[in-house]
């Protein structure tokens, strides 16, 4: 990243609110994109960041430099003016920081400061986000966030069209960076005997009418209500059906491309609860899991059958109460040996 020196000055007034409970959402032509912050590993770039966003400083900027699946770069305030020469593109808002080289990585997500190259302590308020793992910016660059929502939207921003020094043709516009409060996973601290209620899953053979039990198991009540409210299920497979035993699905990446979710910051392995007296039925609703006993996360399965060799070791949290049908469609299923020979998924809610 070579940059020429461009001084700025901006007073920088202190936030109230803890920057833990905070996050920056970047609005552009081509989506939405939220990242938290790191205020443990570079708290003077976060606190600096978030009263420029408060002030507007952002505002009419754009990502102006994109390595396709690598890193996408903004926040220079010269790109606010649309004739600003593309040679001047990059320079401004530089030299304001010192750096902050945490051990922070450079992963996937992670928003860093852009600095002058070869000038230690020349951080300013240009940001940069990275696509893909960048290992060696490691411990080079000023690292202060990540992001949480809208890695699909990066990731399209990383692929338009550029030309010499990794410049965008035309710049994709920051419509407007502004701060709220970081959204809460749903249901986290909801009381169990709140979560007791019936939902619809709605399927490519119809809807199915669940009845939730978080007398049973309240934490899977929760990740499922969680996972199904916010759309995080929609387009994901019924990977699994072996006839009088199980039909399985709710994995990430049997949506379409493995798409990514915008709820996929609050997946999270889920600590067993498991009940000798619920037994693994015809019509109940349990979570799958791996070999350690806490790794359910969001895949689950219906009974179809009775499998008493996994009472007491699986975690049973609802039970099929309509649409009964709809688990009989799925039993007819050709398949090939436990794969469907047709894509069978879980639909949008209408």
């Amino acid at each position: 990243m070579r940059f020429p020196l461009l001084a700025a000055l901006l007073s920088i007034p202190a936030f109230a609110q803890s920057p833990n409970d905070l996050e920056a959402v970047v609005a552009t032509p081509l989506g939405v994109i939220r990242f938290e912050f790191a205020p443990d590993k570079a708290p003077k770039h976060v606190s600096e960041f978030i009263a420029r966003a408060r002030a507007g400083y952002y505002n009419g900027s754009a990502f102006h430099r994109a390595v396709a699946n690598g890193i996408i770069q903004g926040g220079d305030p010269l790109l606010k003016n649309p004739k600003t020469p593309k040679n001047l593109w990059g320079t401004g808002g530089l030299n304001l920081l010192a750096g902050n080289y945490s051990g922070m990585k450079h992963e996937r997500g992670v928003v860093s400061t852009v600095r002058i190259p070869n000038k230690p302590n020349s951080d300013g308020a240009q940001f940069f986000i990275c696509v893909s793992a960048q290992p060696p910016l490691d411990g080079q660059f000023s690292a202060f966030g990540r992001v949480t929502e809208g890695m699909d939207v990066v990731e399209r921003i990383s692929q338009v069209p550029t030309g010499e020094n990794g410049f965008t043709d035309t710049p994709v516009r920051i419509e407007k960076l502004t701060i709220e409060p970081k959204k809460l996973e749903p249901y986290l601290n909801t009381p169990a005997g709140q979560l007791r209620r019936t939902v619809k899953l709605p399927t490519t053979l119809g809807v199915i009418e669940i009845t939730l039990e978080p007398d049973w198991a309240p934490n899977h009540v929760r990740a499922f209500l969680k996972l199904l409210e916010t759309g995080w299920y929609n387009g994901t497979a019924f990977h699994r059906i072996v006839k009088e035993f199980v039909v399985q699905g709710g994995m990430g990446h049997t949506r379409p491309n493995g798409a990514p979710h915008n709820a996929d910051r609050w997946v999270h392995n889920l600590k067993g609860e498991f009940r000798d007296d619920v037994k693994h039925v015809r019509g109940i609703v349990s979570m799958a899991r791996g070999d350690d006993p806490d790794s359910a996360t969001t895949s689950f399965f219906l009974m179809l059958g009775p499998a008493p060799h996994l009472d007491g070791k699986y975690s049973a949290f609802g039970r099929i109460t309509g649409g009964m049908e709809v688990l009989e469609a799925f039993e007819k299923e050709e398949v090939d040996g436990e794969s469907p020979k047709r894509r069978l998924e879980i639909l949008p809610s209408k």
